[in-house]
């Protein structure tokens, strides 16, 4: 198994390398670690499903990728290669393609396994804190959004397309950010969310103070 997982992670390396939009392979890294956590405090044994879905799903996702069905029909020439059976390719394709945010504004949540719990709230974690900042304001840049605008007020989304729509950096901590520790799937999860959204809210103290020096 080992040697599989190394392969997952160095096509997700190869794939995701040159992304300059905080997709990129250090983020599923991350992900795969707070994931791998996770699962050890939730006592859930699917590490194959967890560390593959976990590398992988940025891969297939439109923010990042041009051709979304070319690169999944790549994915999927891939992992049959490795030898993985139909129902975990199966199961891995699942988790990736409805663990979004996005995709949970229009079709709901996704009735996950728990394997797919575990990876989304991995996702969402990084998101969150010190890197969810960052991320978020290297994400600001790359989209070319204002900073903030305090004319511009948060909105609140209920499709895909709207939810892509140039907002600010800053509002998008209340427009996604900090509704997502309600939404984790493990009280694991919920617990290092809580805490990332409590530094997340100090820096938002300290950025309104310096804003209005």
């Amino acid at each position: 198994m080992q040697n599989k997982l190394e392969l997952i992670r160095q096509y997700a390396k190869e794939k995701l390398g040159g992304d300059r939009s905080g997709h990129d392979f250090y983020h599923v890294e991350r992900v795969a670690k707070i994931a791998s956590k996770l699962a050890e405090q939730e006592e859930v044994n699917e590490q194959l499903i967890i560390a593959a879905a976990s590398y992988l799903h940025d891969v297939i996702d439109d923010k990042v990728v041009a051709d979304v069905v070319a690169e999944a029909a790549e994915l999927r020439v891939f992992l049959m290669e490795l030898g993985l059976p139909d129902d975990e390719i199966k199961e891995i394709f699942y988790i990736i393609e409805n663990l979004s945010y996005s995709k949970e504004l229009e079709a709901g949540k996704a009735q996950l396994s728990l394997a797919g719990q575990i990876v989304q709230d991995a996702d969402r974690i990084d998101a969150l804190g010190a890197i969810g900042i960052l991320r978020t304001a290297y994400y600001g840049g790359h989209t070319e959004s204002p900073l903030y605008d305090p004319n511009i007020s948060p909105k609140n989304f209920t499709t895909k397309q709207a939810y892509r729509e140039k907002s600010t950096v800053i509002n998008h901590f209340y427009e996604k950010l900090f509704k997502l520790p309600e939404m984790m799937n493990t009280e694991a999860g919920k617990e290092e969310a809580e805490k990332r959204k409590v530094f997340m809210e100090e820096f938002l103290k300290r950025f309104y103070e310096e804003w209005n020096i």
